[in-house]
């Protein structure tokens, strides 16, 4: 049977009315208006993770991935993608609820811990985050997002010898270039920040010029840099268009300066990450937390 757009529109209005979301004339939109998180530095933070077309686009996708999961609620695929949408909208409190209550029905679905805790480290309740994907990697010691996900739960807590057992671990997993820059860049600032210079510097030489990468391309070139084949203007500059690529690029660079001796300038790099509207970027918390643990000095 053809769907006509008329037909498809109904249907996606009567799943809006479902999740309580609400048409309005800019679109479709949540009925309240609070934070989503109060920073480590006690900044309000808001759900804005798009605007227009786009942000239409991700609100009609979560209709639809509820719609799936409320269909076949014994699928625990669909529970997690139903999660994994809410996320997308940054309404994390949301989606660990929806974790939360798929652990009541599948508690032991290594994944579902493993999404929540990645959801705790947005809302920057790292104690829990390290809870959730500590029994995620009991439940499954082969995967490469628990292990890189607890590693950075465990770094942001400051508690760099964990972080480093666990990136180790998650190292043994990493089956592509992509996943080799990614888990190489925080094991080199993890060993650097335990004052590991030989280490850290043993991890750069699994870093080569011509490598496929399709999504760590911030971390590939803050390797090259360490590496001395990028300078440090060429990462501002590449990174300057992307909020998030700004992030990434700032945060890696400030810890450069830290551990080199140069705490002011790192400072710099630190505050200009929490400045952007990124929030959820790993490069952002892990400032955020730089930050927050300065001011209690």
């Amino acid at each position: 049977m053809k769907v006509t757009p008329a037909k498809r529109y109904f249907t996606i209005v009567g799943l809006l009315l479902i999740t309580g979301l609400t048409i309005t004339a800019g679109g479709i939109c949540k009925q309240e208006n609070k934070p989503e998180v109060i920073s480590l530095l006690g900044v309000s933070l808001y759900a804005t993770p798009a605007e227009g077309v786009e942000l239409r686009k991700l609100e009609l996708e979560l209709a639809e991935a509820e719609a799936a999961y409320k269909a076949n609620p014994s699928d625990p695929e669909l529970l997690i993608m139903y999660g994994r949408r809410t996320a997308y909208l940054w309404r994390y409190h949301e989606a660990i609820e929806i974790y939360s209550q798929g652990l009541e029905q599948f508690p032991e679905n290594e994944m579902l811990y493993r999404h929540r805790g990645h959801r705790y480290i947005s809302i920057r309740d790292f104690d829990r985050a390290v809870d959730d994907l500590t029994i995620a990697s009991l439940l499954n010691g082969s995967d490469f997002d628990i292990w890189y996900h607890l590693g950075l739960a465990q770094y942001l807590k400051g508690d760099f010898a964990a972080a480093e057992q666990s990136y180790l671990q998650c190292l043994t997993t990493a089956v592509d270039d992509d996943s080799l820059i990614a888990i190489s860049n925080w094991l080199y600032i993890t060993l650097r920040r335990q004052g590991r210079m030989g280490e850290a510097e043993s991890v750069l030489a699994r870093i080569t010029e011509f490598m496929e990468v399709v999504e760590n391309g911030s971390y590939y070139g803050l390797l090259l840099f360490y590496k001395g084949m990028k300078s440090e203007e060429e990462l501002v500059a590449e990174s300057a268009g992307s909020e998030l690529e700004r992030a990434t690029i700032s945060y890696g660079l400030g810890c450069w300066h830290l551990y080199n001796g140069n705490p002011v300038k790192a400072e710099e790099y630190f505050r200009t990450c929490v400045s952007g509207k990124y929030w959820p970027a790993f490069g952002f918390i892990t400032a955020e937390a730089e930050l927050a643990r300065a001011n209690r000095r």
